[in-house]
Order: C-alpha cells, then structure tokens, then sequence
C-alpha cells in the first residue's frame, strides 16, 4: 500500500534492502537521483520494466515534488 515517508524512513528502508525507483524524467534523474536508485520513467512503468524487481522487498518510489 503506498504511503508518504520521510527521508529517514528511505534511508532506513534502504538500509534494510529496500530498492529505490526514481521515476523522474531522465535527465533529471542524470542529475538528481539518490545514490543506488533505479531509473523507470514514469510513462513506461509497465510489467515489462519492472519484472526485475524483488518481490519480497519493500520499493521506494520519488519522483519530483511539485508542490
């Protein structure tokens, strides 16, 4: 179920196996990712594009806040 977290509840999370999707455009992603993130464009998340992922761990998705 998502939820909001703050950046200490990621970095537990992380630290615990979590994997982190960032699903901002490219070439912000290039420039702004966290370290160890994965890049999946929003508009191609599909089955295809994250069949890869485990199952049976906690996904950390951002993307920019536009508040």
């Amino acid at each position: 179920m998502p939820k909001d977290i703050d950046r200490d509840e990621v970095q537990r999370l992380a630290n615990s196996g979590a994997r982190i999707i960032d699903v901002l455009p490219k070439a912000d992603y290039e420039q702004f990712h966290l370290p160890g993130a994965i890049s999946i464009q929003l508009e191609k998340i599909d089955a295809a594009s994250t069949k890869h992922l485990p199952k049976d761990q906690p996904l950390i998705t951002y993307c920019q806040d536009t508040q």
